[in-house]
């Protein structure tokens, strides 16, 4: 299947993509991160440990400790900080894990408070308990 190259706009938008070593390698055609301008899009974390396939755990804690270990990594790795988070989703393959996840993530998180999202799903990759995305934002660069 070939796809035609559409034509460039006026605007290029310039695109970063973020790659760390600290973080589960992408397990698809996708980036860890992409940068745009001042924001960061972070794609959904699984709880995989860093240079491996295995989970931290099989619970619900240690899964969630560990996505949003992975999404600090990527975040640091961009030059973003964690109170520059501005955004998550959260999948959770079982809506009755949400108050332990709630814990771990009030935890992480402490006095900032992200804008978020959580959902049930039917199932996660390599059949997680939990999955993690972000959005970062910072002041734009001045002149």
């Amino acid at each position: 299947m070939s796809r035609a190259n559409p034509k460039p706009s006026k605007e290029e938008i310039n695109i970063k993509f973020i790659s760390t070593s600290n973080a589960p390698a992408a397990i698809g055609p996708y980036s860890q991160a992409v940068q745009i301008g001042n924001m960061l899009f972070v794609s959904g974390q699984l709880p995989l440990i860093p240079g491996t396939a295995s989970f931290s755990g099989g619970d619900i804690s240690s899964q969630t400790i560990q996505a949003l270990a992975n999404i600090a990594a990527i975040v640091e790795a961009a030059g973003f900080q964690i109170n520059q988070i501005v955004k998550c989703t959260v999948f959770l393959k079982n809506m009755g894990d949400f108050s332990a996840m709630n814990a771990v993530y009030q935890a992480f998180f402490q006095a900032h408070k992200p804008a978020r999202a959580a959902v049930e799903v039917a199932r996660l990759p390599k059949d997680a308990l939990v999955e993690i995305e972000a959005i970062c934002m910072r002041e734009a660069d001045r002149p």
